[in-house]
């Protein structure tokens, strides 16, 4: 994938840099906030080879690519006048304009807060999991060297939560990211922890400390850093610069730890609570319910981006409890939608439609499941009904068993060993259903007719395609007199970066030379053409070639034609060129190269003469 062009193409199609206001990414979406979603042309960004989709959701516009999009995005902002975007949304300006939305801002803000490390907190709460596995069967002892040092790489991430929360939520807020980490720092600074934990008393000026340990904490943390971001300006305002880079810190510091312990914390920790107690409220109502409705519409949710909520929820269930009752549905929900991609695949003759779904499958099944939606089963309709209904069920089925993760960890395959204890079978048993009931269901019911018939593709007559991979030039640029003067006809040439030629229209071959460096066929519209492969290599007398066709063969445009030893050929001391040539170019009014033919495959483009239409 050229990742520069990609970007180029999605920039022109959201309205150029004048219409970004900021863009980020996640897993697999470049989101932006545009000044004008009307200036955005959403179907030409669906068209553009590599976007897998777009979603208008949450207040940003979302171009879905993929596993590239980290590569994608660092394209993008290296673009002229995109890195001042790279920021993230700007909400002061959307309040002046009428367009503040508290919901879309809150979900952006959690998202943004959230995205930068879930990589990592992904990774140590799998990691968690094995050491979890390792130990209930007893391969690996609890008092172990190998089990500490593991332990506390998957420990660290956890305990040390409101630290990496107070630095991207700094960074989302624009205020000083080092005061923020200290203040978390503070929060969860041994001295004070042991007090909690010895239930000494403790208090400021007088002022009672309400005794709260913060480590593994979400709400205290993102509501003090909230605070901050309203204290910061006014402390700048106040101190000269001069003074500012030291008095402004040094105040935040005195003035938000104590409120923070005495005020901040505490509330934050009462909404932590209460949260949990309408989640266990909902889950004690009826686990199997529960599972239910979750298992169904959890993924619905996602593509709102709603999700985002859910797995601040999950975190602090982790953190209050010591486990979370939801990881575990939302694990049969994703799936689902693994086994829905599987079904498209084993069942489609889309070639097309069968890569893509092969490999949104397998994201999917290690957690990434938005290739799977926007690409495959959202795209098709009826495979996300039916991975609906396989995940309804499977989570029914762990919500009956009444299943618990002990960690937080995005839910996919790698998950499994954090859902050990009680239920367990229950999870294995609704994992079960939810995949391979999906793909099962996907396979008999979820198709249309036309994604079980291979596609009819149409080729222009008046197109040659490009044979072979490499650097398309002016055939005047040969170095070969009567290929540059265009003396056997007009046309182009490729230096070539691999050894494939591939037919470059529907037609039949007239003519294979022995040694294989050259081809003759004529198109179904009666174009002649000549493929010759490399300068003088009549001379290597059929070494280093192998022809794929014989004469009077029917092809079809992107059939392999000859292969060819590109690098023997290269130490021979020949130029390995591949020069493309119409012999009945008087045939033509014109014949001219497409500038666009890293994007559109065409290497030619012909004008019939007047005489032969």
């Amino acid at each position: 994938m050229d990742t520069r062009r990609l970007a180029q193409e999605i920039l022109a199609g959201v309205g150029g840099e004048q219409n970004v206001n900021a863009v980020w990414h996640c897993a697999t979406r470049l989101r932006f906030k545009l000044n004008d979603k009307k200036l955005s042309d959403t179907g030409r960004i669906e068209s553009t080879d590599g976007v897998i989709t777009v979603v208008d959701s949450a207040g940003q516009y979302q171009v879905v690519v993929g596993n590239s999009v980290a590569q994608v995005y660092e394209a993008l902002v290296s673009l002229p006048g995109m890195g001042k975007h790279a920021t993230g949304s700007e909400e002061e300006k959307e309040k002046e304009k009428g367009k503040f939305n508290p919901i879309s801002q809150l979900m952006d803000f959690v998202s943004a807060v959230f995205t930068p490390f879930l990589g990592a907190l992904a990774g140590a709460g799998i990691l968690k999991g094995l050491l979890s596995l390792l130990t209930s069967m007893n391969w690996l002892s609890t008092n172990a060297g190998a089990y500490k040092v593991w332990n506390a790489a998957s420990d660290a991430i956890f305990y040390f939560l409101p630290v990496f929360l107070a630095f991207t939520a700094a960074k989302k807020l624009k205020v000083n990211s080092f005061v923020a980490v200290s203040l978390a720092g503070a929060l969860i600074h041994p001295s004070l922890v042991q007090m909690v934990a010895d239930s000494q008393a403790l208090d400021f000026f007088g002022i009672p400390i309400v005794p709260i340990t913060y480590t593994s904490s979400v709400f205290p943390i993102l509501l003090a850093i909230w605070g901050l971001s309203y204290l910061e300006p006014i402390l700048n305002k106040i101190f000269p610069e001069s003074v500012r880079n030291m008095l402004t810190p040094l105040f935040s510091l005195v003035v938000m730890l104590p409120l923070t312990l005495i005020v901040i914390g505490p509330i934050g920790t009462q909404i932590s609570n209460v949260f949990a107690w309408v989640l266990l409220a909902v889950y004690g109502f009826s686990p199997l319910l529960a599972g239910l409705i979750l298992g169904a519409f959890h993924q619905s949710i996602v593509i709102f981006g709603v999700h985002w909520a859910l797995i601040t929820l999950m975190i602090n269930n982790v953190a209050n409890q010591g486990y979370d009752q939801w990881l575990p549905i939302v694990c049969g929900a994703v799936l689902s939608q693994a086994g829905a991609a599987l079904g498209v695949f084993l069942r489609t003759k889309d070639p097309k439609l069968k890569a893509l779904s092969g490999s949104a499958a397998i994201t999917a099944i290690f957690g990434i499941t938005e290739p799977a939606i926007y690409g495959v089963t959202l795209k098709l309709k009826r495979p996300f009904y039916c991975a609906m209904i396989a995940a309804g069920i499977g989570g029914a089925v762990i919500g009956g068993f009444e299943v618990h993760a002990s960690t937080f960890t995005f839910p996919s395959l790698l998950a499994i060993p954090t859902y050990l204890g009680q239920g367990f079978i229950g999870e294995v048993i609704g994992l079960l259903i939810a995949f391979f009931g999906s793909a099962i269901l996907t396979y008999f019911f979820g198709l249309p007719r036309k994604a079980l018939e291979p596609p009819v593709t149409v080729y222009n007559p008046n197109v040659i395609e490009v044979p072979v991979a490499g650097e398309v030039v002016p055939l005047s640029r040969v170095n070969d007199e009567v290929f540059a003067s265009e003396a056997m006809g007009k046309g182009a040439a490729v230096i070539p970066s691999k050894g494939l030629v591939i037919s470059p229209v529907s037609g039949t071959i007239t003519s294979v030379y022995r040694t294989g460096h050259a081809i003759g066929l004529v198109s179904d519209s009666g174009t002649e053409l000549l493929i010759h492969i490399g300068i003088n290599t009549v001379k290597l007398k059929g070494q280093y070639f192998r022809p794929l066709v014989t004469d009077n063969q029917k092809v079809h445009a992107g059939d392999k034609l000859v292969e060819f030893d590109l690098e023997q050929i290269k130490a021979a001391g020949y130029d390995p060129t591949v020069m493309i040539v119409i012999t009945n170019s008087g045939e033509y009014e014109q014949i001219e190269p497409d500038p666009d033919f890293s994007t559109s495959g065409h290497l030619l483009k012909l004008v019939p003469s007047r005489s032969s239409m």
